[in-house]
């Protein structure tokens, strides 16, 4: 009965469960971690493999571009030139792009939020830098798609239990 066990022993219990808790929580965060890395490194070399063929590509295609001005009646220099320039031209473009992209940063509006309802008022003014002004209102961006892979329950599935193992 428990209204016969020891305080003590009452503690002890509930030290020994929550250490074993913390223990199969860590175990679970583990596997989730290791199969969650396991997938995202096989992408990123697969991503980085596209990539690498996609820059040949490019490649092949420029000269195949300027051989092609080339055969219209350019002179051999001035057509490559032309190609040059032209990527020249796109990567001015993809970088004010990504400036501009950049210049629109909000500076983690969230988490200054959560810092200034967690921090007393005065000292939240006194530690947190001004505000940055919110650029134009955006359209706010579809919802992801529910997540479809394995649940936690699944990823530790074929582990042993902590208790178990010890």
């Amino acid at each position: 009965m428990p209204e016969d066990e020891s305080l003590g022993a009452l503690v002890a219990q509930a030290s020994h469960h929550i250490s074993t808790l913390v223990r199969s929580e860590i175990e679970l965060a583990k596997a989730e971690l290791k199969f969650d890395a396991k997938r995202v490194g096989v992408a990123a070399g697969l991503f980085g493999a596209a990539a690498f063929m996609g820059h040949l590509c490019l490649i092949l295609a420029s000269f195949a571009i300027a051989y092609a001005l080339v055969a219209v009646g350019l002179a051999t220099w001035l057509a490559f030139t032309i190609v040059t320039v032209f990527y020249l031209v796109v990567a001015g473009l993809l970088v004010l792009v990504g400036y501009r992209r950049l210049k629109g940063l909000t500076g983690m509006k969230r988490t200054r939020r959560s810092l200034r309802g967690l921090a007393g008022p005065e000292e939240a003014e006194d530690e947190l830098p001004e505000r940055v002004p919110a650029p134009a209102a955006r359209p706010a961006a579809p919802a992801p798609p529910p997540y479809t892979g394995p649940t936690a329950g699944q990823v530790g599935a074929h582990r042993e239990s902590v208790s178990d193992a010890g």
